[in-house]
């Protein structure tokens, strides 16, 4: 039945909040999705407007791969989502058209484990606060319910997330950060900004453009984006003024 969805949707990103002995926030409902429409895992991106965002919520390592590989790599099912304002679902990373779609991403995302993506944007009319995503391990569309339900969830975690956005400060529970974010993840984001800032001042670059070159590092030299910067704020990689000639300095 789904006369009552978003009370039962409610329920249960309720009861996730009580588990985790916190206030209900966008990651309640990311992680609630998981078990409801029957996934593997998910992951959250808080972000205003346009702009890369950051990992709010991810339910497990693969989760939180995928969502750095969208964002290492410039391409995904999340990226595509939030451009087009509306749900990208791909049921099968492995077919021709994901493949044609997403050339980098797809064999990358499989790789990691994941073989259906679907994504959900986070707006309410222009106002946009970010990305859910949800992988299966084998592929396989979700059915009408389940795609109802995901939509649901979606636009919860939509309403929790503004909230916590329009607070002064994010107000978190015991072992969160603000809005519910995990304290690891929002480590995580601070050091890729810490590490964007300093490469403005070793390459003499705008902040778009030092973030360009540490995503383009990492791509090429198939790391994750988070273990360059760590590399990076401890001195032990320098990259060049040079594109050309990226090279690791001493610590």
């Amino acid at each position: 039945m789904t006369g009552n969805r978003p009370g039962r949707v409610w329920g249960l990103v309720a009861g996730q909040a009580a588990r985790r002995g916190g206030r209900v926030s966008a990651g309640d409902a990311c992680a609630a999705a998981v078990a409801a429409v029957e996934v593997s895992g998910a992951w959250l991106i808080a972000a205003r407007g346009t702009g890369a965002g950051h990992l709010m919520r991810a339910t497990d390592e693969v989760s939180e791969l995928l969502a750095e590989l969208e964002l290492t790599l410039g391409e995904g099912p999340g990226r595509d989502g939030a451009a087009a304002g509306g749900p990208v679902l791909a049921s099968d990373l492995g077919d021709a058209g994901a493949v044609r779609r997403w050339p980098v991403f797809a064999p990358a995302a499989r790789q990691a484990g994941a073989a259906a993506i679907f994504a959900f944007p986070l707006q309410v009319g222009a106002i946009r606060a970010g990305v859910m995503g949800l992988y299966r391990e084998q592929p396989g569309p979700l059915s009408a319910f389940q795609l109802g339900d995901a939509l649901v969830f979606a636009d919860t975690a939509t309403l929790l997330l503004l909230d916590a956005q329009g607070q002064a400060a994010g107000q978190a529970g015991a072992g969160s950060g603000p809005g519910g974010q995990h304290p690891d993840l929002a480590l995580h984001r601070a050091e890729i900004d810490q590490a964007t800032g300093m490469l403005t001042e070793q390459l003499g670059v705008g902040i778009a453009e030092a973030f360009i070159r540490l995503r383009a590092y990492a791509y090429v030299n198939d790391l994750r984006l988070t273990n360059v910067a760590r590399d990076i704020l401890a001195r032990r990689l320098r990259l060049q003024p040079d594109p050309g000639s990226q090279e690791e300095g001493d610590a």
